[in-house]
This record gives C-alpha cells, structure tokens and sequence, in this order.
C-alpha cells in the first residue's frame, strides 16, 4: 500500500523524467505537511479493509523524506502492523542526521543515484540550489554505515544523457563505496516531464546494469503488467489514481485490479466529463491524466 505524505509536486529535485511533471515547490526544508496521528489513524482504516496488504510503501506525490513526521509515522506502522515499510526517496537529503534518524526504523529504503558527474546531475535533476552531488553521496555514504535494513538503490536511465558505459562505469566506483545490497537501473515507462527524456531500449539496459555485477538488476517495466486482486473500483478510485501519476489503460487495469474493459469503460466516462484529459507519449501509448 502507498502512502503519501506530501503535497502534490513538493520536492527537492525537478526531474525531468518525473511522470507527475514540472516541481511547483522545489524545496529542502522540512516541515508537518501530514500530521502523523491522522496519517496513523488512515493506515489503519486502510489495514481493515484491506487485509492482503503485505507491505508500505512511502512515496506519492513528493519527496516523502520532506515530512518531518516521517520517523515518528514509520515506529507507528511498526506498532500497529508488524507490517515491512519501504521508503522510495531521491536521496537528497540523506546527509541529514534527522533524515537518517527518521529512516532507521524502516525496512527497506531506496535512493537514486543516477550520475557521478555533476553536470549530468543537474540536467537530469535540476536540484534545489542547496544541494550538491558530493553532499548527497557522502550522505548516502554515512546512511549505510547506520541503517541495519536493506538499501536498493535505482540509478535511473535517460537516453542520450546518463547512458554511456563509461558514466555507468564512473558510477559503480561511487557505488563501491554507498555498498547498497541491490542496484535498480530504470528507464521512462511512462509520460515523462521534459519530451527529451528518453527511455533507453531494454538492451540497452541489460548491458549497463551487467557494468555492475550481480548486485545489479533491470526493474524498469518492459512489460505489460498483470491484473493483481479483485477490486470493485469506480471512478473516484481512477481519480485518485491519476492524482499520483498519470497512467494507461494498462497501468489503471493493473493498479486497481480491474479488467482492461472497466478500466477503459471508467476512463471514457471520465473523458467525456472533461474530468480528465488523454495525450500520446513516444507514438505508442495514451495516457490520461488531470490537468
């Protein structure tokens, strides 16, 4: 199950491959944003009505490391589930002692770290001014010799941009030194921010992510995805959906278990509402989205 914890677009980098599109906020000061007694009291409502959910998964529509609740809504999870909880966060802020602290209790926690080259870092990135790549991988340098769980760290693909083997090769003499116990290379599986972030082929990654070794593995989504669970999703469900990201009508038929025939059913109604708008990405695929 995700959980959210910040405003739509609040971050610390404006990437140009992010599928939610340009930052509006572009920040590193922390602040409330979610209060963690509400954001508890929700998890458990959640828990109740669905039982199957076997992990949580901190991410949404922000940098989630920004909640300065972070720490303390993680022990709740802990307490009130048993559950794992993974933090998906760009790793910006790793350098924080209270981030790192706010981290310690979860399971898992995947950073990205996509370059070593300064200049690459800030094209694809576009970080707010405070920050610098040295700080950041030191930070992640320092989280690892704390953190007891696992780190699986993405370095993340743009074609034309961060794709050599010799950038990738500059980059696993960084990771040495961060040791995550697995690296994730990802590529665009769906609308980008920026046109000219391209997704690179799936050959293309399986040659770079060799460049790391075993540790190394390709999780961008070449395929089409599976209908999980039966779920009797409606139209404020696809909203809720497309508030995070936008999606196909794969991506809708899979995040929500549903068939593909009610997800394009639900997508059309809402289309003809004006609810929400329909544009091709790369001439293949057309995805939906609130404007």
């Amino acid at each position: 199950m995700g959980i959210d914890l910040i405003p739509l677009k609040t971050c610390s980098f404006d990437c140009i491959y992010c599928q939610l599109g340009r930052t509006t906020d572009k920040t590193i000061r922390r602040g409330e944003y979610a209060p963690a007694r509400g954001v508890l009291s929700e998890i458990a409502a959640k828990l109740k009505e669905r039982p199957g959910i076997d992990c949580l998964t901190f991410s949404g529509s922000g940098e989630p490391t920004l909640n300065q609740n972070l720490g303390q809504i993680i022990k709740g999870i802990r307490m009130l589930s048993g559950l794992p909880v993974a933090v998906i966060t760009n790793g910006s802020l790793l350098w924080s002692e209270d981030v790192q602290k706010n981290l310690l209790a979860a399971n898992i926690v995947l950073p990205t770290l996509s370059t070593a080259d300064p200049k690459i870092f800030k094209k694809i990135h576009r970080p707010d001014p405070g920050l610098k790549l040295d700080k950041i991988i030191q930070g992640m340098a320092s989280f690892r010799k704390k953190f007891s769980g696992s780190i699986w760290l993405e370095v993340f693909i743009v074609k034309g941009i961060n794709d050599r083997e010799k950038d990738m090769e500059a980059l696993k003499r960084v990771l040495d030194g961060i040791k995550p116990d697995k690296i994730q290379l990802n590529t665009s599986a769906r609308i980008p921010s920026e046109k000219y972030s391209l997704s690179a082929s799936k050959e293309k990654m399986e040659k770079l992510a060799a460049i790391f070794g075993e540790r190394a593995e390709v999780i961008a989504d070449f395929k089409r995805r599976k209908i999980a669970k039966a779920f009797h999703a409606g139209e404020s469900d696809v909203l809720n959906y497309l508030r995070r990201r936008p999606g196909t009508i794969d991506d809708i038929s899979a995040g929500l278990g549903i068939s593909k025939a009610r997800a394009r059913g639900l997508l059309q109604s809402l289309l003809a509402e004006k609810r929400i708008s329909a544009k091709s990405w790369q001439e293949r695929l057309e995805y939906f989205f609130i404007k």
